[in-house]
């Protein structure tokens, strides 16, 4: 067994931890006791974007347990942006309701998501589900954790996809444009190599399945920063391999610009298709006929 790379921080941000699934889990009650029918939307941005009086409402609730405990770190919020600080490094990252759009819909997919990053790594990561109630958990070197205990890696992790092909989530950030090139000839690319694409709207969720072994892979193109770190930290915790498109090893952290947040995660088995399809989407407009991909199966 190789050793673990960071040693140092194995027996560290239990603590932190504790804070965000503590706060996670208040803020799904919340969330959970007003939906479907107690709540108001309004527009956000210029893209059809939504923002509800619920996403406020829990944003604030773990801001303000997430300062209680931790009163000179940096929070950096979906909706109210920064608060805090003390310049050590340390940043929460806080979004307070993932899948506000099928909240508007009365589409009951929606979590809460929580990390703390240092120097911009992501170093714990809490995605809770008001609808089931369940919370995963992870802090980065000490595995992923979930209801039964910790996340191990399913068995045929190492299998290449059937078939049929893999299972996927798609997800892209809202900044970007329906007619965007690269995210159309990437979305088609994999959708033709895939069983099935799924966009659930919630990409923590797609994380959390992924990280539990329900879907195949996960790719992303110019993925929201403020949900990624939590999302990657628990996938990676439980042995799903996350690269850039290129194949370069993704960090996920949330600095830097979004054509660095790009990425394919996979069990290790899946990965390397899951590069080849990104690959193919770079290199031009593919067919099934040209990829010598499975067509789709139909509903």
């Amino acid at each position: 067994m190789s050793p673990n790379p960071f040693p140092d921080l194995t027996a560290r941000f239990s603590s932190e931890c504790a804070t965000a699934v503590a706060a996670a889990e208040e803020a799904g009650a919340l969330l959970r006791s007003r939906f479907p029918d107690g709540f108001t939307a309004r527009p956000k941005g210029e893209l059809g974007d939504v923002v509800t009086d619920l996403d406020l409402m829990a944003e604030r609730l773990v801001v303000d347990r997430i300062h209680a405990r931790h009163p000179h770190d940096l929070i950096l919020a979906e909706e109210s942006g920064e608060s805090g600080g003390d310049g050590s490094g340390r940043t929460w990252l806080v979004d307070p309701l993932d899948g506000s759009n099928n909240v508007v819909i009365g589409l009951a997919v929606y979590v809460v998501g929580i990390a703390l990053c240092v120097d911009g790594a992501p170093v714990v990561g809490v995605v809770h589900d008001p609808v089931s109630g369940r919370t995963w958990s992870a802090r980065r070197g000490c595995g992923a954790y979930g209801p039964g205990g910790r996340l191990t890696p399913p068995a045929g992790r190492d299998r290449p996809a059937p078939p049929a092909g893999p299972l996927l989530a798609w997800t892209q950030g809202h900044g970007v444009r329906r007619d965007d090139p690269a995210a159309r000839a990437l979305r088609h690319t994999v959708e033709l190599g895939s069983r099935r694409l799924l966009q659930l709207w919630a990409p923590l969720l797609a994380w959390a399945m992924l990280a539990r072994g329900d879907i195949d892979g996960f790719v992303g193109y110019r993925a929201e920063a403020i949900d990624l770190p939590a999302g990657a930290l628990l996938a990676r915790e439980a042995g799903v391999a996350v690269r850039h498109l290129d194949g370069r090893e993704f960090g996920g952290g949330f600095t830097g610009p979004d054509t660095e947040r790009s990425f394919v995660a996979g069990r290790p088995g899946v990965l390397p298709q899951l590069l080849e399809l990104a690959a193919r989407a770079e290199a031009g407009p593919v067919t099934e006929a040209h990829a010598g991909l499975p067509e789709p199966t139909q509903s």
